[in-house]
């Protein structure tokens, strides 16, 4: 689990005991060492978590500690609220909904003043227009990459040949003029790059034989592409 995912089951682990608790249980607990307890509990109190206790006595949290809510600042908000407005405008109908929805609750928990600022939010994302239109589930295909599917595509290329493959998907790119699949070719035995709009037809497969991370890291350091977040 991440750091941020351990410092809240340690509070939730100490909220639910009364009496103290040794850095032990809660190492077994957590699947944690012990050093890993103890700068967990120092990092909480750093923070103001009302814990008392020491190494080798046990810890107490107090009741009626409640977590600071997380908030965003206002550059934040105009990146989230842009990032969204573009996926309501260019992503497939499962993604625009959950675009939609996911702008609906950050706005819902969000105070009055950094509401209005999100909901009055100068930064437009307009639709694409020129890009073609799509034959295949785009939905599907990103379930196939989530999954580490192989699928059998039968793809047409700009010369209007159609072919039948067998592609290994990795990731997908969305572009002003298209949308394109990234993928190892099982035909090529190379990274390939297939335009959505191309793309005939799409069948799931079994699992491929290599990791999705691994082989998008090599396609990275293939053409230079940076990580993203």
């Amino acid at each position: 689990m991440s750091r941020a995912t351990r410092l809240l089951s340690l509070i939730q682990a100490l909220r639910r005991r009364r009496r103290p608790v040794t850095a032990a249980v809660l190492a077994v607990e957590l699947e944690v060492s012990e050093r890993t307890i103890y700068r967990d509990i120092a990092t909480l109190m750093a923070q103001g978590a009302p814990i008392e206790g020491a190494a080798g006595l046990g810890y107490v949290l107090h009741p009626g500690f409640v977590l600071p809510p997380l908030m965003f600042v206002e550059d934040e908000i105009d990146a989230l609220v842009l990032g969204l407005r573009m996926v309501t405008q260019r992503g497939d109908r499962a993604l625009r909904a959950a675009a939609t929805d996911a702008l609906a609750k950050i706005s819902g928990v969000l105070p009055a003043e950094l509401r209005a600022r999100a909901e009055a939010s100068a930064l437009l994302a307009g639709p694409s227009a020129t890009a073609p239109a799509v034959a295949v589930d785009v939905a599907a295909l990103r379930q196939a990459i989530v999954r580490e599917r192989r699928l059998a595509i039968d793809y047409v290329d700009a010369s209007g040949a159609r072919t039948a493959r067998t592609v290994w998907p990795l990731a997908l790119g969305f572009f002003d003029h298209a949308q394109v699949l990234v993928a190892w070719c099982e035909r090529q035995n190379d990274f390939r790059h297939f335009r959505i709009d191309r793309l005939a037809s799409v069948t799931p497969g079994e699992r491929y034989g290599r990791r999705r991370r691994t082989l998008l890291a090599e396609w990275r350091a293939r053409h230079a592409i940076p990580e993203q977040i």
